[in-house]
């Protein structure tokens, strides 16, 4: 992508494709006997071709139902890691993930997962067995009380109580978990009514009736909030996770350019707005960059879309935005004055408000013959000398343990603009964020709200199955072949890739194409630091004595392994671990002792970001 070009949306990349039932004349298919046949049929109905998950007793009539289905089952190691898969395929294709685990221990291994993507509004719908009805509530084997677990991290979940309604209860929820602001649903299965008999074809799955997510904001509001932004003198966009669910980023895009308004991202927004282009000021927050929070603290304006406001983007709620009025565009009500109070509320769809308040503002521009772009010049001019005072720049020196800027910096050299980037959670997703350049939207995939270390391989594993498929339904619908080599990398720490490494034997079973990079620092990265910075360096239990050799255990799993530590190693490892056609490791030896900066301390304001440990 040259500089300056807008990102694409994803409909634009690949048009949705008709369901499946469009596709397939439904005289030809078998008809429905079981409600497990009916789940699959939803499934299908709703367009779905992937699923990933882990077969157990109760769920096993499901399995069952999909032992003749034209759907794709990659079978995970671990349920948690089957929910982290399907999220990552939610956030790279724009369609919701599925993922399936039996009842008791299989249900509550996918809670991490379904919870991590409740907090980053994933769209996602979990498929759980549950014992026989009749046995729900006697502490049968291996029964939990599943939609009681999950309630508070589901955007719904059902009890499926009939064979007849089980699967307009998927569809349903299928719909609901990718319309209006995106969340998991979950679906849970008793045996006795996936085995039960029924005649009954599921409908099209559609979101209840008495949900209606607001699209367009309200004419006045919009028009006051044009009014605030034409008389700003140093307006800032804020760019939230919406933006790039409510696929709004080229009308950001149109509108930021128009209007030559600086764009500041929140985490989840990374890839919102081309990181190359003059206006973007990228991250902002806890270890955002220094620019980016100068902004924020010195705006008048700030017009935030789709974001939450979390703590991690704010530090201390009192000296956010200080001297800002704030319009805060959001399809969730609840968001609206929920952390940081909005001046100027504007209800709906990211896109359309957008667009509404650009209509708006060119009106208003036009009324008073005002050269908005023009008067911005200054502040434009301001953000540019922030951006000189405060380089992302490091010291890499050659006879100096190997730094992982470099590294990050090196593998996004050598890959196209439209890699997708997944990572764990720790110092290597922070140095990820600030050190890889991203042009395009669903090209970052990562653990915002929870924080869930271990989630970035088996995120590899379903943004790669993602982007397959989303190559695969273009080619379909354009009629020829298309290019489906969009490389999938994750940036994983040594303790992060621990806890989820099993997946890796998916990896290799399925042939999957992805390249795994472990910034390995033996230790617990982010912990060590926070204990160096405030418990006066007392390390406990976030070093480790001894760790394995990454390259031989990748070996011994059947995927190829690498090892680099100096600088002159690292251009050639990087080529051939790219290279491999499958999955590979690059056990990358960096130095220990470095930290993620700049920072803001917990709570602080953003405006008063550290560069140096000795700055705290």
């Amino acid at each position: 992508m040259s500089e300056g070009q807008p990102p694409q949306r994803a409909a634009d990349e690949a048009e949705p494709e008709p369901a499946a039932a469009d596709r397939t004349d439904e005289e030809s298919r078998s008809p429905v006997t079981t409600g497990a046949e009916s789940v699959v049929r939803a499934l299908e109905r709703a367009g779905v071709e992937q699923l990933f998950g882990v077969q157990g007793g109760a769920i096993m009539p499901v399995y069952d139902a999909l032992y003749d289905a034209d759907l794709r089952h990659v079978t995970m190691a671990h349920e948690q890691g089957a929910a982290h898969a399907a999220d990552a395929f939610g956030i790279v294709s724009g369609e919701p993930g599925v993922c399936l685990a039996t009842s008791g221990p299989g249900a509550t291994n996918l809670v991490t997962g379904i919870a991590d993507a409740s907090m980053d509004s994933d769209p996602m719908i979990a498929l759980t067995g549950q014992v026989p009805s009749e046995m729900v509530g006697s502490d049968a084997f291996q029964e939990t009380d599943t939609t009681g677990v999950t309630a508070p991290v589901t955007k719904e979940n059902y009890f499926a109580d009939s064979a007849d309604s089980i699967g307009d209860t998927v569809g349903e929820a299928f719909a609901l978990a990718g319309a209006g602001r995106q969340g998991p649903t979950l679906v849970d299965l008793p045996k006795d009514i996936t085995t039960g008999p029924t005649e009954t074809e599921p409908d099209e799955g559609r979101t209840p009736d008495t949900y209606n997510p607001p699209e367009a904001a309200d004419e006045s509001a919009v028009e006051e909030a044009a009014g605030v932004l034409a008389r700003a003198d140093k307006p800032v966009i804020l760019a939230g996770g919406g933006v790039i669910k409510g696929e709004a980023s080229a009308e950001l895009y149109e509108f930021a350019t128009e209007y030559g308004i600086p764009v500041v991202t929140t985490m989840p927004a990374i890839g919102a707005f081309p990181e190359d282009h003059d206006l973007a000021l990228e991250m902002a927050g806890m270890h955002g960059t220094g620019y980016a929070n100068m902004a924020i603290t010195h705006c008048d304006v700030l017009f935030a879309v789709g974001t939450r406001f979390d703590d991690r983007l704010t530090g201390g709620v009192e000296t956010f935005a200080p001297e800002a009025q704030v319009i805060h565009a959001d399809i969730d009500a609840a968001e609206i004055s929920k952390n940081i109070h909005a001046d100027h509320p504007l209800l709906g769809d990211a896109g359309t408000v957008i667009e509404q308040v650009g209509e708006a503002l060119a009106e208003e521009r036009a009324a008073d013959m005002a050269a908005t772009g023009e008067r911005f010049a200054e502040w434009r001019e301001q953000c540019r000398g922030w951006k000189e005072d405060y380089p992302m720049d490091y010291v890499a020196p050659d006879d100096a343990p190997l730094k992982p800027q470099f590294v990050v910096e090196a593998v996004d050299e050598a890959t196209a603009d439209d890699t997708v980037v997944t990572t764990g959670v720790g110092q290597h997703q922070m140095w990820a964020c600030q050190y890889w350049t991203y042009t395009q939207p669903r090209t970052w995939v990562s653990s915002h709200g929870l924080g869930t270390m271990g989630y970035g391989l088996p995120a590899a594993i379903g943004a790669r199955v993602a982007a397959d498929a989303v190559a695969s339904k273009k080619q379909r619908a354009d009629g020829e072949a298309v290019d489906d080599d969009q490389s999938v990398v994750c940036f994983d720490g040594d303790g992060s890739f621990l806890m989820t490494l099993q997946e890796l034997a998916v990896a290799v079973r399925e042939n999957l194409d992805i390249t795994v990079f472990v910034l390995n620092n033996e230790g617990i990265g982010m912990v060590r630091q926070w204990q160096d910075g405030f418990f006066e360096g007392r390390r406990m239990a976030s070093e480790y004595p001894w760790m394995p050799d990454f390259a031989t255990l990748a070996e011994a799993f059947g995927a190829r392994g690498f090892r680099m530590e100096g600088y002159d190693e690292v251009e050639e490892t990087i080529e051939e671990a790219l290279a491999y056609d499958g999955p590979s490791i690059v056990d990358a030896q960096i130095d220990p002792d470095e930290n993620v900066y700049p920072m803001v301390p917990s709570g602080g304001a953003n405006g008063q970001f550290v560069l140096a440990e000795e700055q705290l």
